[in-house]
């Protein structure tokens, strides 16, 4: 390796260990005198946050600045915190069972950390007035058209596991909508974490909240997790629990009442299904990691949820890697990885399916790398969440018995 390389190499890896330090500072996963500093930097620091967020929802409740309608039915799933509620397997299992009630569905993302526009192109387009690029189709309903590089793992995963589904990638979910209304015939749009996307209004609110960690330590970022203040509850029409082991947490319902007295409340675990290999359709049963050897790696924002489940099938995790969320893996890192695990002589590696589409198809490990496939299992407020569906599903001809008003 030339020393530029290794200089390149050590000012990653040093940037890398900061965003760590720093992200375990807002965890509060970090202690001793450097995390106090941190952490009381970025407590000022959230209060210029705080106040930025008020203003722009003041500016669209006082219609200063004003949502756009589509006429189209718009439904949004969101969380008030940054990262680790399990958004995407509610967003999978509400786009799925809307599209077998006979909806057209799209799903609308942002793609977070996706593949932008070269700048030389952008500037030129701009500087000759030509047309915006169209959103990003990753699936057109028919076939999947992007990678997880181009479109970003979220989209990627979603337009995998959807199919009869589009899935669009842009940060203007206005433009996407009118593109999926205009060009698929589309009715229905699923906002992908679109809860802070003031300028295209929902009617109905999914607010995920993960019961492991709520609100985190309920400060705004940068200092906490929140995206914006707790009483923004209010916002809900659905509010999803998610990672709930079934037992009941007064305090949170308390707290959830007292800024949502009316939102149905849905309580829902991730379960895993089965392991899938990264390189094939090979599919594993869950109890082939009972007492097995593995290495474990993640680039999620709740690692620990991700590991527990691992230790609770009885897997013995020997090596574990944890990287940010979102982390784009570099060769280098994988390939060490994979070397360490078969240095260990482990029985498998095992990651997260976010993880696994971000992954280089022309580096094979020692020995056999899997995913965890997990889907979502209601576990008390099924009525709910069939009622949300039928509400949408409705014929716009046809009164419902409900006593709440349809939202088509």
């Amino acid at each position: 390796m030339s020393k530029l390389r290794q200089y390149r190499y050590k000012i990653i890896r040093r940037a890398n260990d900061f965003a760590q330090f720093t992200a375990d500072v807002i965890y509060d996963r970090r202690h001793g005198r450097a995390a106090e500093i941190m952490a009381s930097f970025l407590h000022g620091l959230s209060y210029l946050f705080s106040g930025i967020v008020q203003f722009r929802y003041y500016l669209y409740e006082h219609r200063i600045l004003r949502n756009k309608p589509l006429g189209c039915l718009v439904v949004v799933v969101g969380n008030l915190t940054v990262g680790g509620t399990g958004k995407t397997p509610v967003v999978e299992k509400f786009a799925r069972i809307l599209n077998e009630r006979g909806r057209k569905v799209a799903i609308l993302s942002r793609g977070y950390k996706s593949k932008k526009e070269p700048l030389p192109k952008m500037l030129w387009r701009k500087l000759t007035h030509g047309e915006e690029a169209p959103p990003k189709i990753v699936s057109n309903g028919d076939e999947v058209l992007l990678d997880s590089e181009v479109a970003g793992d979220e989209p990627y995963m979603l337009a995998r596991n959807l199919p009869g589904v589009v899935v669009l990638c842009d940060k203007n979910r206005v433009k996407a909508g009118s593109f999926a209304i205009r060009k698929f015939g589309c009715d229905t749009l699923i906002l992908d974490d679109g809860l802070q996307y003031l300028p295209l209004k929902g009617k109905l609110n999914l607010l995920l909240v993960d019961k492991t960690n709520p609100f985190g330590n309920q400060h705004l970022l940068p200092r906490g997790i929140l995206r914006e203040p707790v009483k923004h509850l209010n916002r809900a029409s659905y509010i999803f629990l998610t990672k709930s082991d079934g037992a009941e947490d007064e305090a949170l319902l308390e707290l959830i009442r007292e800024n949502n007295p009316k939102a149905e409340i849905i309580e829902c675990a991730h379960k895993p299904q089965f392991l899938r290999a990264v390189d094939s359709e090979e599919e594993l049963p869950l109890d082939v990691l009972k007492d097995a050897r593995i290495a474990a790696f993640s680039g999620i924002a709740s690692p620990e949820s991700f590991e527990k489940m691992l230790r609770d099938f009885g897997a013995e995790i020997r090596y574990n890697q944890r990287f940010l969320d979102h982390h784009r893996f570099t060769r280098n890192e994988i390939e060490r990885l994979y070397k360490k695990a078969g240095d260990l002589e482990l029985d498998m590696i095992v990651t997260t399916e976010k993880d696994a589409v971000r992954l280089f198809e022309d580096i094979k490990a020692p020995i056999p790398v899997y995913y965890l496939r997990l889907e979502i299992d209601i576990l008390s407020g099924g009525e709910d969440f069939e009622d949300a569906a039928a509400r949408i599903c409705l014929p716009r001809t046809k009164k419902p018995s409900i006593t709440r008003a349809p939202w088509t």
